[in-house]
């Protein structure tokens, strides 16, 4: 094992930024919470579904209780890459994240039905409970972005995020396709994640309030699926009129 964390219980609450409340935030920052060893990461995942989408269909429909599976790596990654297999569940405000590390190509075989994965643990069985429960899961979209990860510096537990340039595809389905896609922010703007364990610090809503910034619903995910659904039935309804008017001209 890689030794990375596998177990996550957090409140995530999401603000989108313009790029002057993200600079003026960062400013404000210091002392407060450092930038982690990473620095800037690029992360790229793969979100898995039925073919008709239920899970994201549901999970934007607000539920008390939803939950989603992805596969994901820090960086673009080779056949031996580690990478993560994570499943992300969310209840009554409360996340849990769960997740396995494997060489990509072992985890993308797993998840696609064409092998097993050697190791046995409790998240490994609740990994292959999830797949089994929903019929025809596969992969359904990649999401990219570049994230700034930060942490509390006397609160070790808080965690703040900021992620820039987030990119959707349905095509090309394999994470060694790299950071491709398209846009889902406007540019300059950043989806930032605060992280908490205990109870939110009062010097940082002081922040929030000064600076306008306020909580927003927001999945990347459900970004993209949205934007893809309502592409297609643009498409749908401008085929639709072309029957018409053809039909119309054969009729007159």
């Amino acid at each position: 094992m890689s030794g990375f964390q596998e177990i996550f219980q957090r409140t995530e609450i999401k603000y989108l930024l313009s790029e002057e409340q993200y600079l003026a935030l960062r400013d404000r920052l210091q002392g407060m919470a450092e930038v982690d060893q990473y620095g800037e990461t690029d992360i790229l995942n793969i979100y898995y579904d039925t073919p008709d989408f239920s899970l994201i269909r549901a999970s934007l429909e607000k539920p008390l209780y939803k939950e989603k599976l992805r596969l994901r790596s820090y960086g673009t990654p080779g056949e031996q890459s580690t990478s993560f297999i994570e499943i992300k569940k969310k209840y009554k405000g409360v996340v849990y994240k769960r997740r396995i590390d494997a060489p990509y190509m072992d985890a993308k075989e797993y998840l696609e039905g064409k092998k097993d994965l050697e190791q046995r643990s409790q998240i490994k069985s609740e990994i292959d409970a999830f797949r089994t429960g929903y019929e025809g899961l596969k992969p359904a979209m990649a999401i990219s972005y570049k994230r700034i990860a930060m942490a509390g510096t006397e609160d070790p537990e808080l965690r703040i995020t900021f992620d820039r340039e987030i990119r959707w595809r349905i095509e090309g389905l394999d994470l060694r396709e790299g950071a491709v896609g398209e846009d889902l922010l406007k540019k300059g703007q950043r989806l930032m994640e605060v992280k908490i364990a205990n109870a939110f610090p009062l010097e940082l809503a002081r922040m929030f309030s000064e600076l306008g910034i306020f909580p927003v619903s927001y999945s990347k995910y459900g970004r993209g699926y949205q934007t893809m659904a309502l592409r297609m039935a643009a498409y749908q309804t401008v085929g639709r009129t072309a029957s018409a008017t053809e039909h119309a001209v054969a009729y007159a």
